[in-house]
């Protein structure tokens, strides 16, 4: 486990304060690791005579706070779902967990507020059911969140849909749709806690179903196998037949026909070059970087086995 640039959570913002004690760090204390903090790290190395790379290893944690282990993420003891969730959220949203849980974008596409690691929002009706089924199942914690406007979200179920998206554009700047405070903060706050976070694997799950069987169609048996289809479900649908016909040829000509990196590779090719021309670099990318199990997307160094879970191993839903 490492903790590197893309990050977010308790531990970074334990990173953040320790580089400020030292004078190393004059940034906001926010919980993302960043350039700044990444630069803060790396003279820290210099320092102390540890390899300068600008990610937090066991070594460098050990200097920083002697005598504590480094924290394992979270995210390697949830369900695969979840991590795959999360690994296509963050390519999307550009955060690592949990901020990957938070996104909010307002009313630039008419749909009033979209949040949450798929973008759920009002417009299409598909955010209401998770909001709905958060305060029920979990009143306590949305109303230590929402306080006062609890019942002022809890109401909009008995709206009609008109005032749904007349609410959601009343708490935002028309000019640039960005959600006005404290909706924006309070929704962030949401997407952080472990119960919404949940819900949103659990709306998502019918994704990674798709995925599992796609990887039963295309040979793929293991964790990044279902990472990748999952990814494929969720940003391009589904995979053509005249695709799937290219990567068949493909597969044909493998000289290990369960080579799993090289049938993932191929699909990644293949799906990314059908894509919209315009983004065909950034879905090849991205792609590639699950196929191969490392890679950089949007300056985000990932690593899936160590930051998600996800591993080159058999995954039992396959």
């Amino acid at each position: 486990m490492a903790i590197r640039r893309g990050a977010a959570g308790d531990s970074v913002k334990q990173i953040q304060q320790k580089l400020t004690e030292l004078g190393l760090y004059k940034g906001t204390i926010d919980s993302s690791f960043g350039g700044g903090t990444e630069s803060g790290i790396k003279v820290f190395q210099k320092n102390s005579t540890l390899p300068v790379t600008g990610v937090v290893d066991q070594a460098t944690w050990s200097k920083l706070f002697p005598g504590e282990s480094l924290p394992v993420s979270p995210l390697l003891g949830q369900p695969i779902h979840f991590r795959c969730l999360a690994l296509t959220s963050s390519f999307e949203t550009g955060d690592m967990p949990p901020e990957c849980f938070c996104g909010i974008t307002g009313d630039f596409d008419g749909q009033g507020i979209s949040f949450g690691a798929l973008q759920w929002n009002i417009g299409q009706g598909s955010l209401q059911p998770l909001l709905m089924e958060m305060f029920e199942q979990h009143e306590t914690v949305a109303r230590d969140i929402f306080q006062e406007n609890f019942d002022v979200v809890v109401a909009l179920k008995e709206s009609s849909k008109q005032d749904q998206l007349g609410f959601t554009r009343s708490i935002q700047n028309t000019a640039n749709f960005r959600v006005n405070e404290p909706w924006r903060g309070m929704l962030k706050a949401l997407g952080r806690t472990s119960e919404f976070q949940q819900i949103q694997a659990n709306h998502a799950k019918k994704n990674h179903d798709r995925a599992v069987e796609l990887c039963k169609e295309y040979g793929l048996s293991t964790e990044r196998g279902v990472a990748l289809m999952f990814d494929i479900v969720t940003q391009n649908g589904s995979i053509s037949p005249v695709v799937k016909a290219q990567i068949m040829a493909d597969f044909a000509m493998l000289p290990d026909k369960n080579d799993q990196v090289a049938r993932m590779r191929s699909v990644a090719i293949r799906r990314s070059a059908a894509a919209n021309p315009k983004f065909v670099n950034d879905v090849r990318i991205r792609k590639l970087t699950i196929a191969e199990g490392q890679g950089t997307v949007h300056g985000i160094p990932y690593d899936l086995e160590e930051q998600f879970g996800l591993r080159l191993v058999a995954a039992a839903s396959v």
